[in-house]
């Protein structure tokens, strides 16, 4: 009996201790307006070797959770790439966001690589960028890979607004 005890504690501990070397992070205020917006999280993190991404659209949050830290940034990764954006639960898994916004005024800019799957999404990018001052117009659109904002502002004013609506994409 007190070997069948002993081996039942020492695989509770072996269990624990082999899932307390997860690592996980949640990422917050992500734009998840949807089924699609969900369904777009699970494909950009898909090839992540290792890594488990649980979107939560009613909470706004991505659950990243993987064997270590350089899976989890990956996984981070692979949904800014994928033109989602938010904030990070834990400062050693970084969002990185590379728009190549100048930080200067402009008439135009191109984005390309934002999340666009249905008419909530572009509702989002036109709300964002309605707060940023100058923006007159933009050419958004339901699954365009590339669109256009017109006016006069600052491209990183753009990208700001964007990130704060839980998206982002890169100037082209």
């Amino acid at each position: 009996m007190k070997h069948i005890y002993t081996s039942i504690v020492l695989a509770l501990s072996l269990t624990v201790s082999a899932y307390a070397a997860d690592v996980s992070v949640t990422m917050t205020d992500v734009h998840l307006c949807c089924p699609s917006c969900v369904k777009g999280v699970a494909k950009a993190t898909a090839d992540v070797s290792g890594l488990t991404a649980k979107a939560d659209q009613d909470a706004e949050t991505v659950t990243l959770t993987g064997p270590d830290a350089a899976t989890v940034q990956k996984g981070a990764d692979a949904l800014v790439a994928a033109g989602y954006f938010g904030k990070s639960s834990d400062p050693a898994i970084k969002i990185n966001a590379d728009t190549g916004a100048k930080n200067q005024k402009v008439q135009s800019i191109k984005i390309e690589g934002l999340h666009l799957c249905c008419g909530k999404c572009v509702k989002a990018v036109n709300e964002a960028l309605g707060t940023v001052p100058g923006v007159t117009g933009n050419t958004a659109a339901k699954g365009v890979k590339t669109f256009e904002v017109t006016g006069d502002f600052n491209d990183k004013d753009v990208f700001d607004a964007l990130q704060k609506a839980g998206l982002t994409g890169q100037e082209k």
